[in-house]
């Protein structure tokens, strides 16, 4: 119907990102004011703000249950919050950003040069292995709604998917001209 629903005003500044938990119940935004937002979707109110990055938090991913999320900051930072109380569980620090999770993992693509991307563990911040292939910077990294595998979009114009559990790259996608800055 294209009917809007809900208008939500809250952030100080630009939002750069959102995303939906996985029961479309509760909206997550992260702003260029260093906060991220829990939106009840039903009602259309705020539930919670997440503060305690120096710098703006560019990216956001809720965990496949939706207990949790992990925002991702230009203060190289990813901090892990309880979506219940809206409390930090935990400070992954100097992590590059770029950030998606499922479960117990953790994405994000490499400083400098961001040719590839890196696997940690979310809940205990150790790095669990390095994705490569790319012959230029990495755009875009997700996970399926599974866990099972990880897309990346880079700006060589290729997608990859690899096994995530193995850690190998299972297809290499080709055909673009120019690069790819977002995979899903």
């Amino acid at each position: 119907t294209g009917k809007c629903y809900h208008t939500f005003r809250g952030h100080s500044a630009e939002i750069v990102c959102l995303s939906f938990n996985p029961q479309s119940t509760l909206l997550a935004t992260g702003s260029m004011d260093t906060t991220a937002k829990l939106w009840d979707l039903e009602k259309g109110e705020e539930v919670a703000t997440l503060k305690g990055h120096s710098a703006e938090i560019i990216a956001l991913s809720f965990n496949t249950t939706g207990d949790r999320i992990i925002t991702g900051s230009f203060d190289h930072t990813v901090a892990v919050w309880d979506v219940g109380t809206g409390r930090e569980q935990n400070l992954l620090i100097k992590m590059p950003t770029n950030n998606n999770a499922t479960g117990k993992y953790e994405l994000s693509s490499n400083a400098v040069p961001r040719l590839c991307v890196q696997l940690w563990d979310a809940v205990t911040g150790t790095h669990i292995a390095t994705l490569a292939g790319h012959s230029k910077e990495v755009l875009d990294v997700c996970f399926d709604y599974a866990g099972q595998r990880i897309a990346t979009a880079s700006a060589d114009g290729s997608a990859r998917v690899y096994n995530a559990g193995t850690k190998q790259c299972i297809a290499k996608l080709e055909g673009h001209e120019d690069e790819i800055s977002k995979v899903s």
